[in-house]
């Protein structure tokens, strides 16, 4: 450690003192009624941000958590964006969506879900690596985040992938409320130390040594591409948000008064008393030109449905579905680099537990790559991959794991493109395989994908065998889609596509980007409509082919592929054919598909004069039993029955 230049250390003090006037105004500015909701101040902590974002380089990318003004000044230096958004102004660095808690610019990003950060953080630091550049990732996070068991399924795949990540842990010895001799156990390094992470340790109080102790960290990771560990002791001066402090003022005021700016402020020459009222007029003109601009209004994309045409289905092949999905990936690859593909035991020889993927690896061998088993930390990395402008697809061997994800998927992945304002395009996919029929019980069997409904932000989309794979996978894999989870039923790998309609029935697609399948009879007459999606496509064309050979009952079939968001008048014009309709589902029925349509139905007065049934699995776990689980899971016979009792 060579010391800091004169130039280095005034870089520095600016940043810590900027970020320490910004939110003593924030808090003045709540004080006066200007802001809404909340904040989370870092004063006590400035020199953290400010002495690590000196090292950083354009191109290096920072993720920080609830508490990130500071980090966010010392990044980007834009003073009136971050007043801006969090006074709900236009010209805040997220329109006013981000708030407090949520900023973007620059390759700077903050959410305010602790832990979940570092894995999105571990695949901007991947996507640095597979670039091949020197530059790095930065995450900080606080000691109460040791607690999230996800932070060391990053660590773990940071460690072993070699990623140049720096975890930056800033220990202010409270979390929220709660002291940290409550909640810790062990020590803070050594969590690091465990997976082979580097580590060194700094204070706010010594920032002149913090900033070359990160300094060196983060060289050393430009040099090696391997992960550090800085751990940072400091003491947070002020309410962990806005009033909320409940500690002992015998506990504060020690820190008060060794604090490096209080010092500093206290004891200002005349010429740094100049330059700091320079610094303080600055914030204030800032906070005025902030107020001064009209609020925020909330531009997001309103859904404009265009009206779907109908048009012969293209030829489906004469394969596997597995088969068609395996070709499909490869075909992909070959055309575009920018596709990844990361999952449990997905390498050749093994190829996935289906088979999905197998021989991808052979011929793409740094572009398939198994993962531990860290659902959450995965979907966190090609979180990470894709707003980095990369194509990952994620695979999650069970669906039963998801909700593993859950977190990822709902606050990170479906919520950044909106929540930072357009700036960032999360293109991901994530498929699995639900639903059951193959004897795996309780934990392997279900069909979870309703509970991503309803997510904004977020596709939900599902695999059948009316429709070919590419029609799912190539408009997600061409981007600008977003986020999605795709829903592969189990029994569909083993099973052909319906590669010719049944006899006396022909087989349309709607020209929507996801395509609607309407296993049409060439009748003037339809006595029941069956609607599903994904694996209940092959039960509904045998179940109407039964109808009609045995009991003279001519039903359709329309099988969905994008399952959420879903707009019923997407089918309207098939629906008008009959006054009967029979939604089948796998999924318990309460808040499951047939649910929505249902409820769409009545709104938009397609329900009067209409029966409407749903048939779905049974209330209960799904047993092992493959008798038992016939008895639970919606089968062909039972389609039969429900469709004869409407008839």
């Amino acid at each position: 450690m060579t010391g800091l230049s004169k130039e280095q250390r005034k870089r520095i003090l600016e940043n810590a003192l900027l970020s320490r006037f910004v939110e003593e105004e924030l808090l003045a500015l709540f004080a006066k009624g200007k802001l809404f909701g909340t904040v989370h101040t870092c004063i006590g902590e400035e020199f953290s941000g400010a002495a690590v974002c000196d090292a950083l380089l354009p191109g290096d990318t920072v993720f920080s958590n609830h508490r990130c003004h500071g980090h966010f000044i010392s990044k980007t230096g834009d003073i009136r964006g971050l007043l801006a958004e969090l006074m709900g102004r236009e010209g805040g660095v997220c329109a006013g969506v981000g708030g407090s808690q949520h900023l973007c610019k620059d390759g700077f990003y903050s959410n305010g879900i602790q832990g979940g950060i570092v894995p999105v953080a571990a695949g901007l630091a991947y996507a640095q690596q597979l670039r091949a550049s020197k530059h790095v990732s930065v995450v900080f996070i606080g000691d109460g985040t040791l607690g999230e068991g996800v932070i060391y399924e990053a660590f773990n795949i940071a460690a072993k992938w070699a990623l140049p990540l720096l975890i930056v842990l800033e220990d202010n010895k409270f979390a929220q409320s709660t002291s940290q001799s409550e909640t810790l156990a062990g020590g803070v390094r050594e969590r690091a130390e465990a997976f082979g992470i580097d580590s060194a340790v700094g204070s706010t109080w010594e920032w002149e040594q913090l900033a070359q102790t990160a300094a060196t960290l983060i060289a050393a990771m430009r040099e090696d591409g391997r992960p550090r560990f800085l751990h940072i002791d400091t003491y947070r001066l002020k309410a962990h948000s806005k009033g909320d402090d409940t500690r002992p003022r015998e506990l504060v005021e020690p820190f008060e008064w060794k604090d490096p700016l209080n010092i500093l402020l206290g004891n200002a020459t005349g010429e740094e008393r100049a330059w700091i009222d320079t610094l303080e007029r600055q914030v204030k003109e800032a906070a005025t030109w902030a107020d001064a601009q009209v609020p925020a209004v909330y531009r997001h994309a309103v859904s404009s449905r265009i009206d779907s045409s109908w048009q012969c289905a293209p030829l489906l092949p004469k394969s596997r579905v597995v088969a068609a999905l395996n070709d499909c990936f490869r075909q992909a690859m070959a055309k575009d680099p920018s596709i990844l593909m990361i999952g449990e035991d997905i390498l050749s020889p093994y190829g996935g537990a289906f088979k999905v993927t197998k021989g991808l690896s052979d011929e793409f061998p740094d572009r398939v790559r198994n993962t531990p088993i860290s659902e959450a930390a995965i979907v966190g990395l090609g979180v990470g991959l894709a707003m980095m402008g990369a194509r990952p697809v994620v695979e999650i061997m069970f669906g039963d794991f998801v909700g593993l994800a859950f977190d990822q998927l709902v606050n990170h992945a479906a919520k950044f493109n909106q929540m930072y304002a357009g700036q960032v395009a999360v293109d991901l996919i994530v498929r699995t395989p639900m639903g059951g029929g193959r004897g795996y019980g309780p934990t392997h069997s279900q069909s979870l994908e309703k509970h991503f409904f309803g997510v904004p932000g977020l596709t939900v989309l599902a695999v059948n065998a009316l429709t070919d794979p590419g029609q799912v996978y190539g408009p997600l894999l061409d981007g600008g889609v977003g986020p999605a989870l795709v829903v592969e039923n189990k029994l569909l790998y083993s099973a052909y596509f319906i590669h010719e309609p049944p006899l006396g029935f022909e087989l349309l697609h709607s020209t929507d980007r996801f395509p609607v399948a309407w296993l049409r009879p060439q009748s003037e007459v339809v006595d029941v409509i069956l609607l599903g999606y994904g694996g209940t496509a092959h039960m509904m064309a045998e179940a109407a082919e039964i109808l009609f050979d045995e009991h003279e009952v001519v039903a359709q079939v329309l099988c969905v592929m994008q399952v959420f968001p879903f707009d019923v008048e997407s089918i309207s014009l098939p629906l008008g054919e009959s006054k009967r309709l029979l939604i089948v589902d796998e999924s318990q029925s309460f808040g499951a598909f047939g649910a929505e349509v249902m409820a769409q139905m009545v709104e938009r007065g397609m329900a009067a004069g209409r029966a409407i049934r749903r048939l779905n699995a049974a209330e209960v776990c799904i047993p092992a039993s493959g008798d038992m689980e016939k008895m639970v899971l919606p089968g062909v016979l039972d389609i039969v029955a429900a469709a004869l009792e409407m008839v």
